[in-house]
């Protein structure tokens, strides 16, 4: 799509054509699209019924608001969620910013949460039909304002001007006319890959106290500048960013973990793990509790697995393994519990007739800290998931004191 495309789709007949589209359904977009040609130019209803597709997907991210949105294919995967976005903005405003530049930012998502709180938005991005698109959705807010440019093209406010001013950037993570085997823009991980670069990224920090960064969950934490807060945000058990945050922006300076769903959001920093952070891992498979537990993805990125040690009085299996037990049972609400049915060294045969004794013929294979194939595991322990009448364990695959064990458990 084209940036004279997206000027059509977002005005006059074009937008009244997508705003009369049914909710997309693959199994009419077809027909539907041979009837809507009769009315409008072929181009106009092939760009609409796109936008319709990729208006559904949003959802997920934007509810209701999808509806009114302009979407790409890439922008959409890279956008904020929206309920992040808000977090995002709930921290420039609570540090008294007024106005935000917003240095790539893609189809919107942050720039919106930014003008719904009423701060001043300056949003650039370097891709024209994006900055178009994000122009579209952010229409509704006067003080928002799009410009088509590269970061290092801009130039902020100084002086007076600047002693309300916060930046938020959001580097480009993906190769232009690159993709993957999945027809998508490949991704870059290097923070010398990213546009602006992770120095550039400092750099504005070093100009504007109140800068933020959205980057790879895998950041790592010896890249962390002093005095900042890096949190890695999960949605649902999926970690989604990891965040830095520079001068007042930085609530707990450190790495943190902010755990985030529909119904709450938890936050887990060094604090909490400051108790076990020299607490050793299991020496022997003997001394496994009756309970496992498994932090969010989120917490274990951001390294604060003794958290959980801490919460539940217990142990790590292993260094770095993300899995702690317990002799007793805790209620985490960033954490899932399992109870230990049985705990062996991991030997495909001594498991396969376990598993057969007591009439299991499907397996879950959940694993951490070893080179393993759970497929291939699988159709050694033939349990191929077929299920013939019998019933289904969870395997746990990890490592306690470098040795590779097998741990049955049943979710709490």
């Amino acid at each position: 799509m084209d940036a004279a495309m997206v000027d059509r789709l977002a005005t006059g007949e074009g937008w009244a054509l997508l705003q009369s589209l049914p909710v997309y359904d693959e199994s009419t977009a077809l027909p539907l699209q041979e009837r809507l040609r009769d009315a409008y130019d072929a181009d106009l209803v092939a760009a609409a019924m796109a936008q319709s597709r990729l208006r559904a997907k949003a959802v997920d991210k934007f509810g209701d608001f999808a509806a009114g949105m302009l979407f790409t294919a890439d922008g959409l995967e890279q956008a904020t969620r929206l309920p992040l976005a808000a977090r995002h903005a709930h921290r420039f405003a609570s540090a008294e910013v007024r106005e935000v530049y917003d240095l790539g930012c893609g189809i919107g998502a942050d720039a919106m949460a930014f003008a719904s709180l009423d701060l001043v938005v300056r949003a650039v991005d370097a891709d024209p039909v994006t900055a178009r698109i994000a122009a579209a959705n952010l229409r509704h807010w006067p003080s928002a304002r799009v410009t088509h440019a590269r970061a290092d093209e801009v130039r902020l406010p100084l002086g007076e001007a600047s002693r309300h001013l916060g930046v938020w950037l959001d580097p480009a993570r993906r190769v232009s006319g690159v993709a993957d085997a999945r027809g998508r823009t490949k991704r870059v991980f290097s923070l010398d890959a990213i546009s602006p670069t992770w120095d550039e990224v400092r750099g504005f920090a070093a100009d504007t106290p109140a800068t933020g960064a959205k980057l790879s969950p895998s950041f790592p934490h010896a890249a962390l500048p002093e005095g900042t807060e890096a949190q890695w945000s999960s949605w649902d058990g999926e970690v989604v960013e990891c965040a830095i945050w520079w001068g007042p922006l930085a609530s707990t300076p450190g790495r943190t973990a902010a755990v985030c769903s529909t119904a709450a959001t938890h936050v887990v920093t060094e604090a909490d793990a400051a108790p076990a952070f020299a607490s050793p891992p299991l020496t022997t498979l003997a001394g496994l509790g009756d309970w496992l537990y498994e932090p969010d993805r989120a917490v274990i990125r951001a390294g604060l697995t003794p958290a959980l040690t801490a919460a539940v009085d217990g142990a790590e299996l292993g260094a770095r393994v993300g899995y702690v037990t317990s002799p007793a049972a805790y209620a985490i609400p960033w954490a899932k519990r399992y109870r230990v049915v049985e705990a062996m060294p991991l030997s495909r045969k001594a498991l396969s007739r376990w598993l057969r004794d007591r009439g299991h013929d499907r397996v879950t294979i959940k694993k951490r800290g070893v080179t393993l194939d759970p497929e291939l595991l699988r159709r050694q322990l033939k349990m191929t998931g077929r299920g013939r009448g019998g019933s289904e364990a969870t395997l746990v695959v990890t490592r306690v004191a470098g040795t590779q064990v097998v741990i049955v458990v049943e979710p709490a």
